[in-house]
């Protein structure tokens, strides 16, 4: 017997064939977009992981390079180039640093223990005029003390990205030294503690950190920055404490004579 066709029916063999194929095109397009858009995302993931390397690299060596030209402009005629020679038993008490200006230079920092080449210039204040540039990248928090007074000095920097020059302040040990480096002469700190805090908690700038309103009775130096790496969610709070002061006159401390040496 002859098929016959039910009734709203149609035989279109060439159609069907021709809606399979739309369908099956379709399909293939949307399967190219999502590669496509999978790869995209791959690679600018891979260039920000790139871009944050190399941006460290650079700005790094570049405020590496800017710490050593400060220093070199401070240094006097028979110092800088060695370590003490006749130290004297009381170098009486250390020079207070003037008030400097926003984003004006005016020490640098060096941690023995984080690099023998660890050595960052710092400025005045905490904005992107400081933290984000290719010269300065660690800022000294205007409302806390400066070198050669009791109280708190808050330095900050980032942990990653535009030189990312407190990456690694997390690895500090007891008993690791710490120098600021201003046109007087080199103040040393000895690290104490870490701690992590929320970003709110802003009792970590005060004189006596963690406890406003107490009187100072030491000077605290006082690194900060973000927490956990790529993230601002907290900030790591790295304590270290004042002991000793070396006048420029006489030579700088010898456990940093021959990084001071090689920048002269």
């Amino acid at each position: 017997m002859e098929n016959v066709a039910a009734p709203g029916e149609v035989e279109n063999p060439a159609g069907a064939k021709s809606v399979r194929r739309a369908s099956r095109r379709r399909v293939g397009v949307r399967r190219v977009l999502g590669e496509l858009l999978i790869t995209a995302a791959v690679l600018i993931l891979l260039f920000q992981g790139w871009k944050i390397w190399f941006n460290d690299i650079v700005f790094g060596a570049s405020q590496t390079g800017a710490a050593v030209d400060l220093s070199e402009s401070w240094a006097l005629p028979e110092s800088g180039s060695g370590p003490i020679k006749n130290p004297k038993p009381d170098p009486g008490e250390p020079a207070v640093t003037a008030t400097p200006e926003n984003a004006e230079s005016f020490a640098t920092i060096m941690i023995p223990s984080l690099g023998k080449d660890y050595r960052k210039i710092i400025a005045e204040g905490v904005g992107h005029d400081v933290l984000n540039t290719p010269r300065l990248g660690i800022g000294h928090y205007p409302s806390t003390q400066l070198p050669g007074e009791l109280g708190n000095i808050v330095l900050a920097s980032h942990r990653t990205a535009y030189g990312g020059a407190f990456h690694n302040i997390h690895e500090l040990e007891v008993g690791d030294s710490v120098f600021l480096e201003t046109k007087d002469g080199w103040y040393k700190y000895v690290y104490r503690s870490t701690s992590y805090v929320l970003a709110t908690q802003t009792e970590v700038l005060a004189p006596v950190p963690q406890t406003p309103g107490a009187e100072p009775t030491d000077s605290i130096l006082t690194l900060t920055t973000c927490n956990p790496f790529l993230s601002t969610a907290e900030r790591i709070i790295v304590y270290t404490v004042f002991d000793s002061w070396y006048p420029r006159a006489d030579g700088p401390p010898a456990e940093i004579a021959k990084l001071v040496r090689r920048s002269s």
